[in-house]
């Protein structure tokens, strides 16, 4: 396959959503642009551009207001962390300093030695000097002390998310080579699950119409071996206080990625357009990808057929009433309600727009251990086929 180097395009929402997350969640340039996979220059032009607009104004006003506060909820954690370190230290303040350093090294997998250290009121340096003097082999205890604290160090880390599969991954990705059941059991004894969905309410599809219906032509083989090859797109609303929020979304079968989404209230025929729009200009597919959705009448009106025509896609549909022809589609938005979206209460369809930015480009796309393409992201999965093939072929 000939290489691609195309350059990365993106929608007007795309980038509105973009520049609301560096304006109002009290972070840097060069961290949004390293969470987007964006250079500091792209992101930048973009913050002016909206600004000398007036469409971000509004929250540039607010931009003082939030770093304050996210200055304060930073404050707060701090507090309750070393709250937590001295429930747990109470019984070591009487002890010897040795005493000390030995809860300091129990507890390193799950807070910081600096704050473990200035909590008990031990030196930094003094810790380490104890710790490079004792024995380096662990005893079992030790060695069970420690796993728990990378369990809960990965389990934090992926949004409290992760069931014992993936910790089990990350775990091995950092080179530590424990037993999936011991995980497992580590994690049943220390709380830790997965979290859990809720029945879905509203309908997003109407298949009754007299629009054309193209033939199913996946039959639940979702299989692909390169990017590009199977699309699945789908439609499904979100809670918030403002009244429903709809999401259209298309996700790359080899890559596991979602590679274009929309939002939009009420729920309107472009919506999957302009998701659609996305995954072009993000991806510039070549000719045979086929893109599989439900009946729904927004993919068969005849704008949608059209823009597929355009650019060489064959549409594919589920048959009537069959969820499970579109199953995977299914499963992500399972995940983005169960790990996300149930887990908060939106006031406003704007808050709801930015965490679902977050969990999409964030946190799905490039930090999330997908194990249908072996316990990568999306992201490194997309960059590990395209770079399988465009290598060159061995005599």
């Amino acid at each position: 396959m000939a290489e691609k180097r195309t350059r990365r395009r993106f929608t007007a929402e795309f980038k509105t959503e973009a520049v609301r997350r560096l304006l109002e969640g009290g972070r840097g340039l060069s961290e949004v642009a390293t969470e987007l996979g964006l250079s500091t220059g792209q992101l930048s032009t973009w913050r002016t551009e909206q600004l000398a607009a007036g469409s971000a104004e509004a929250l540039a006003v607010r931009k003082a207001e939030e770093a304050e506060t996210q200055r304060l909820r930073r404050e707060v954690k701090r507090l309750e962390e070393e709250n937590v370190i001295l429930r747990k230290a109470a019984a070591v303040f009487a002890k010897g300093i040795a005493t000390k350093f030995a809860f300091v090294s129990a507890e390193r997998g799950n807070h910081a030695v600096a704050t473990l250290c200035r909590v008990i009121g031990a030196s930094v340096s003094g810790f380490y000097a104890w710790l490079h003097a004792i024995p380096t082999v662990q005893t079992r205890a030790e060695a069970e002390a420690d796993l728990r604290g990378h369990i809960d160090r990965i389990f934090a880390a992926g949004r409290r998310v992760y069931g014992s599969p993936r910790v089990h991954a990350e775990l091995r990705r950092e080179g530590r080579r424990h037993g999936r059941r011991r995980v497992e059991r580590l994690m049943r004894e220390m709380g830790l699950c997965a979290r859990q969905g809720r029945r879905r309410v509203p309908r997003t599809t109407n298949s009754r119409h007299d629009l054309p219906i193209a033939p199913n032509l996946l039959l639940r083989n979702f299989a692909a071996e390169w990017p590009d090859q199977v699309w699945l797109a789908d439609i499904s609303y979100l809670p918030t206080g403002e009244g429903w929020l709809y999401l259209a979304a298309i996700k790359d079968m080899a890559t596991r990625e979602i590679v274009g989404w929309s939002m939009a209230d009420p729920l309107r025929a472009e919506l999957g357009i302009d998701a659609l729009v996305m995954a072009l200009q993000r991806c510039r597919p070549g000719k045979g990808l086929i893109l599989h959705s439900d009946r729904g009448v927004q993919y068969a009106a005849a704008d949608y057929r059209l823009v597929l025509e355009r650019h060489g896609i064959t549409q594919s549909m589920s048959r009537r009433g069959n969820c499970l022809d579109n199953a995977p589609m299914e499963s992500f938005f399972a995940s983005l309600k169960k790990e996300h979206i149930h887990q908060a209460h939106f006031r406003t369809r704007a808050e709801a727009k930015a965490a679902v930015f977050d969990y999409v480009e964030v946190f799905y796309n490039r930090q999330r251990l997908n194990s249908g393409v072996g316990y990568r992201t999306p992201t490194e999965a997309r960059v590990a086929m395209s770079a399988e093939a465009v290598m060159p072929i061995a005599a």
